[in-house]
């Protein structure tokens, strides 16, 4: 009997395996170790190689050992977690690793403080990282904007994105300033000529993006709201926008931890 049971409990297990969900594709490591990682070191004519800044600014790189020429396996990996950071999978031209330092009469971002490296996307390096984006899995439909309430996001997130900021608030700009130009995982729709908001089909193209940047029901391990958060208030190190909120209580910050609690507009006060 007990060989019956192992057997009947085996072929459940495998059963249950072909239904249970499959985690994404991740990117390539060995690709970026072997291929990405050299662009990091090339040397560029009138700029600094990339390592020269980014081994002390965000996004960091480690430093190579003494006298070594590239970075060993432990250096790579922690290279590989951080820049993975800097990409949308699938999607080059959503991702800042490879719209920052590309020109923008190509497409990319207005300013990369390191220069402009790339005059066209035709360029190889340009090409390889490219390559090293698409190994990923393009992003579907979020999981979490299944759980997340559209309206409540359209009533009362969006109008943070558009919100002025007063000087001493980050940047100064508006998030929206910044996230409809500049290629980053939340690339928000541009506004219509003359709009001071988003139509009903922007906005929903909007909360995909946004919703991908929220782990449901848990506020602290979001990066929405990590991210322009004071890192003394548990935010993260840096935002190029600058931090807009100092605590956990302030207003914005505590209607974005309610979406992603599940508020909806139905059960708002």
């Amino acid at each position: 009997m007990l060989p019956v049971l192992s057997i009947l409990a085996a072929l459940l297990a495998q059963a249950a395996s072909h239904h249970a969900p499959q985690p994404a594709p991740s990117l390539d490591y060995a690709f970026f170790r072997n291929r990405v990682q050299p662009i990091f070191l090339a040397k560029r004519p009138g700029h600094a190689r990339c390592v020269v800044c980014h081994d002390h600014t965000n996004p960091r790189l480690q430093e190579p050992s003494p006298n070594a020429t590239t970075w060993n396996e432990e250096q790579s990996r922690k290279n590989f977690e951080a820049w993975q950071r800097e990409v949308v999978p699938g999607d080059p031209t959503a991702s800042r690793m490879l719209m920052h330092p590309l020109a923008a009469s190509a497409g990319g971002d207005p300013f990369h403080a390191g220069g402009k490296h790339w005059t066209s996307q035709n360029d190889p390096e340009w090409q390889i990282l490219a390559a090293w984006v698409r190994t990923g899995a393009t992003a579907t439909k979020s999981t979490a904007a299944q759980s997340l309430d559209f309206e409540f996001y359209r009533t009362k997130i969006e109008p943070i994105f558009l919100k002025p900021r007063q000087p001493g608030e980050g940047s100064g700009n508006a998030c929206y300033t910044c996230h409809t130009k500049v290629a980053s995982r939340m690339r928000l729709q541009p506004l219509s000529a003359g709009a001071t908001s988003w139509s009903e089909a922007q906005s929903r193209s909007n909360f995909q993006i946004v919703s991908r940047l929220v782990t449901s029901g848990d506020p602290l391990k979001s990066p929405l709201l990590l991210h322009p958060l004071a890192s003394e208030a548990g935010g993260d190190p840096t935002h190029t926008g600058g931090k807009f909120w100092e605590s956990q209580e302030n207003p914005e910050w505590q209607l974005l931890a309610a979406w992603v609690r599940g508020q909806t507009m139905s059960n708002s006060k």
